[in-house]
């Protein structure tokens, strides 16, 4: 699918522009409390899985690269166990109601410092959001950030060996804005090291095809969790459901009774080379 027809799907979608990128997170958790947005804590169990999978020493540090990372959600749960109704009642705190975002991010430095990190996980976060992705690092969340366009340039000659040890990557709502453009030019840096698996949650109504193309281009086998769905968020509104189902029923796909219900839902894919993929299938993974 063409790039033209992935922004023609988002403009299906609710536009959340306007608080993706404030200095501080508070906005934007107002509005995703509102809408349910719980993609991060159905994601974290078969992240948890996979990181299992990956950690060749149960002393390594795993690395992840979480596309899409926004303020750290990801990193928040994955480093220190965390839900999202922990970070919505963090964010929402009355101490936080008058606050500056300079205060607001030294208040969650020494918060996130003082929180056991029980995983021993890194991650870096890429997202075009610069404000985002600099308080993701304040805090520490980030343990470092790319805020760049893979969509329109190349990855920085800098952050190539800084992707180097990267032993998973992670998205779970960028897909539809970030393309298989995204994924060819940050293969050939995190492939430098070892080849990390890659694990995307995807909103049903976007395809996955090119981009499985472009991982199966560089020795990738991908495989798609068959007849399972992950709440993602609520329709904002009826227009955006009803656009939605549209979407999905033009592509051929019938609604499921989540998405009619109101709900956004997504699948899940891991792609994995080739010899790890033949040594163990999606589903043993996951029931291991």
């Amino acid at each position: 699918m063409e790039n033209a027809d992935f922004q023609d799907i988002n403009e299906v979608k609710a536009n959340m522009d306007h608080i993706y990128n404030q200095p501080d997170p508070r906005a934007y958790f107002r509005e995703l409390k509102k809408l349910n947005y719980s993609i991060p804590d159905t994601a974290l169990p078969i992240f948890r899985k996979i990181i299992e999978q990956v950690r060749q020493d149960e002393d390594d540090t795993v690395h992840v690269l979480d596309l899409g990372c926004s303020y750290g959600v990801n990193a928040a749960l994955l480093k220190h166990d965390l839900s999202m109704d922990e970070l919505y009642t963090h964010w929402a705190h009355a101490e936080l109601a008058g606050a500056n975002a300079k205060e607001v991010a030294a208040r969650d430095k020494e918060f996130f410092t003082n929180l056991e990190n029980p995983d021993n996980i890194e991650v870096i976060g890429l997202d075009l959001a610069q404000n985002a992705i600099s308080f993701g690092e304040d805090v520490g969340l980030l343990d470092e950030g790319l805020a760049v366009n893979l969509e329109t340039g190349g990855l920085p000659v800098q952050a190539r060996e800084m992707l180097s040890p990267i032993d998973l990557v992670t998205s779970t709502g960028c897909i539809g804005y970030v393309t298989e453009k995204t994924f060819d030019n940050i293969l050939p840096a995190v492939m430098a090291g070892r080849s990390p698996w890659i694990a995307n949650f995807v909103l049903r109504m976007f395809p996955f095809d090119a981009i499985e193309e472009t991982l199966a281009d560089r020795g990738y086998v991908t495989e798609k969790l068959e007849g399972q769905t992950f709440l993602q968020r609520r329709f904002e509104s009826d227009d955006e459901q009803e656009q939605a189902l549209d979407q999905l029923r033009e592509q051929g796909f019938e609604p499921t009774n989540e998405e009619v219900d109101g709900n956004l839902v997504a699948e899940f894919f891991l792609s994995r080379p080739k010899r790890d993929a033949e040594e163990m299938s999606l589903e043993s993974l996951l029931a291991a």
